[in-house]
């Protein structure tokens, strides 16, 4: 027997106005797939203005919370109730999780180690991380899938572009672990890429604090916050909002940026829902 249709067919992405090309062909695309006709009253609907795809990147620091090592359950409870609660609003969510939290092929402790082995410690890393928010999220009933850049596939699924898509619109949260699958690349890098192949509206990056500064608010108490900066002025300044890859990777291909502060409670929510948090990064 045939498979039937699928019947909440994904709705258009709204974005913020300033946004570029990208998302002025987003806007206007149509809010079904297929030539089918549209279907009211779906569960995955999103209001205007918000974004209806999205890749969070999450550091591996900001699941240990204060303990700078391991999992803190607590933060990571306050992390899956943000995003089971986005979740409801009918938005598709993929995660990459970093695993500096657990060990980061770059850090002090792998300096006499070969690079190679280094990361791709710092990849099953991100596994653990990865499986952790996937057992928190189940346990707020939000369906979710691990998807793995390296097989290991008793814990996890291999990362297959179209199928990570498909349980994206079936309404899954879809978390990305392993990075790319390849040394030398950072968890950054593997978001940006990421977010490219699933056609997301937006990549939404996590920090400690409020958005770009043009120098570290933390050490620099006079420090300017941009609320909006372009790619080429990042990389103009030099400024440490991810590695150059990741970076050069959005800029070549248009896709807007969002970094914000994850300390504050409920900012995965207004983020999405298009209220101004952060700092706007566009190419």
């Amino acid at each position: 027997m045939r498979n039937k249709i699928a019947k909440n067919p994904r709705p258009f992405a709204a974005i913020f106005p300033t946004q570029g090309s990208r998302s002025s062909s987003l806007a206007t695309r149509s809010p079904c797939l297929d030539g089918q006709s549209p279907v009211p009253a779906s569960p995955c609907d999103t209001q205007k203005g918000m974004y209806k795809r999205i890749i969070l990147k999450l550091s591996g620091e900001a699941l240990a919370g204060p303990k700078q090592f391991g999992l803190d359950t607590d933060k990571v409870s306050e992390i899956t109730a943000e995003l089971a609660e986005v979740h409801a609003m009918g938005v598709e969510i993929g995660v990459v999780v970093g695993g500096g939290n657990f060990f980061r092929g770059v850090a002090q402790q792998a300096k006499e180690m070969d690079r190679v082995a280094a990361d791709n410690m710092g990849m099953l890393s991100t596994v653990i991380n990865a499986i952790a928010l996937q057992d928190a999220l189940e346990a707020r009933d939000v369906q979710c899938r691990v998807m793995s850049a390296v097989f290991m596939n008793q814990i996890a699924e291999p990362y297959i572009r179209r199928r990570a898509v498909r349980h994206l619109e079936k309404g899954r949260v879809v978390i990305f672990a392993a990075g790319i699958g390849n040394p030398f690349f950072s968890t950054d890098t593997a978001a940006s890429l990421r977010a490219m192949e699933i056609k997301a509206d937006v990549l939404l990056k996590g920090t400690k604090v409020e958005g770009v500064f043009n120098a570290d608010p933390v050490l620099f108490k006079d420090a300017v916050k941009y609320d909006e900066i372009t790619y080429m002025e990042i990389l103009r300044q030099g400024l440490k909002v991810m590695d150059l890859t990741a970076v050069s990777l959005c800029k070549d291909n248009n896709l807007p940026m969002i970094i914000f502060n994850m300390n504050q409670p409920g900012n995965i929510r207004r983020v999405v829902a298009g209220e101004k948090v952060g700092s706007l990064v566009t190419a």
